[in-house]
């Protein structure tokens, strides 16, 4: 191989705090269902007989690569300025924390994992408290397809309370030039197979095709939504709440301008420039350089609004991607460590994300029913995708069921 070859970019992946930042704090003695597609860890609530579950919660686990690492999301739901688990705990409720084989799989396998644990709730539950069962990310999205499937099929799922923590109810945005970035790296990467998995060809609302080089909706998200609404759409007997990291007041990120340089890189990659989305057509999403194989690509969209600086949780996209390229010898100039990840319209299911207005909509202004749940929250301010917060997870616990 030439001595100017890139080198290998590594192991990383585009991850939210849940997963990517743990924090120091112990695990205590759990049980652990095998499930299909998944498993569960258990914890029971503060003086809760454990011969069988009161007031179980359910919570799944988000989107990333390979197998939920739930010691992660222990520490993530735990290690912040809320100890989410704990409060559940100490109100007298079990927890159990549903994790998948693959993260990245369909949806819809990774759905057998929720029907699962819902069903080996009910059938361990003593008392007749109703279940609490919703999700992180995508794990709102597997559980609210879950829940909605069993009440299709006939399954008495028990469950009064839906939630979803910041899922992509309408889609969930990765810049398109940081997607063809991942097929551009002259190896195979986890970066890449995690941009062209099952999950993110559901999840996203625009996807970059290897194979075409074109951008758009995905076959797979085209037949998910399809089949979401074969089922009914969402579950119809629990109450539906959500919950957005992002703000409600339709301001977008502060500082962050279309048009502008998010992250230009040197050394390797030379040139490499990936750009904040702006309106209009024709528009310069990404330069990409690379020097062997010796190769360039300008990732150009049409009609995309001002997605990366939209109200929303964010995810650290360029800044992840700067700290790889730095470690690798590469000279980074990065301007925005952070972009839009799931719109706040999306995380409360008031609009879709296909244009400026929509995107930008002022949802503390609107009527609640227009939101296609019963209730929700938006952040007070701009908060990282999923990141715990006193704020949301307060108000989610005053309102489970009794």
């Amino acid at each position: 191989m030439s001595e100017t070859a890139e080198p290998n970019i590594g192991e990383f992946t585009l991850g939210a705090p849940l997963s990517e930042s743990p924090a120091p704090v112990d695990i205590p003695e759990h049980e652990e269902w095998p499930l299909p597609n998944g498993f569960a860890w258990v914890f029971p609530g503060e003086g809760n007989n454990t011969h069988g579950l009161v007031r179980p919660v359910i919570m799944a686990d988000g989107f990333n690569l390979g197998r939920s690492e739930l010691d992660k999301l222990y520490q993530g739901l735990e290690g912040g300025d809320f100890a989410f688990i704990s409060e559940l705990r100490r109100s007298g409720r079990d927890v159990i924390l549903l994790g998948f084989e693959e993260r990245s799989a369909s949806i819809l396998d990774n759905a057998q994992a929720a029907k699962a644990a819902v069903m080996e709730a009910v059938a361990r539950q003593v008392g007749d408290a109703r279940l609490t069962v919703g999700g992180f990310s995508m794990g709102g999205i597997v559980t609210r397809y879950a829940l909605a499937a069993m009440e299709h099929e006939r399954i008495d799922h028990r469950t009064a309370l839906y939630f979803s923590y910041d899922s992509p109810h309408r889609g969930a945005s990765i810049p398109v030039g940081v997607q063809a970035f991942s097929y551009f790296i002259p190896f195979p990467n986890d970066f890449a197979r995690q941009m062209d998995s099952p999950a993110a060809r559901q999840m996203l609302w625009r996807h970059y095709d290897e194979e075409t080089g074109k951008i758009g909706v995905a076959p797979e998200r085209t037949e998910f939504l399809a089949e979401l609404e074969r089922v009914g759409g969402w579950p119809r007997i629990p109450r539906l709440i959500g919950l957005a990291n992002g703000r409600g007041d339709g301001v977008g990120l502060p500082d962050v301008h279309p048009g502008e340089v998010a992250l230009r890189v040197d050394g390797i990659y030379p040139g490499t420039t990936f750009y904040i989305q702006a309106q209009g057509d024709d528009v310069t999403a990404a330069y990409l350089n690379r020097r062997f194989p010796k190769a360039d690509k300008t990732i150009t969209t049409n009609g995309f609004p001002e997605v990366d600086g939209a109200p929303g949780g964010t995810l650290h996209t360029y800044g992840i991607l700067a700290d790889t390229l730095r470690k690798l010898g590469g000279t980074v100039d990065l301007r925005h460590e952070d972009v839009c990840f799931v719109a706040s319209v999306s995380a409360v299911a008031v609009r879709d994300v296909e244009t400026q207005k929509d995107l930008y909509t002022n949802i503390d202004r609107l009527s609640p029913e227009e939101s296609e749940l019963d209730d929700f929250l938006c952040s007070s301010t701009t908060t990282a995708h999923t990141a715990i917060t006193a704020e949301l997870c307060t108000w989610l616990m005053d309102r489970l069921p009794n």
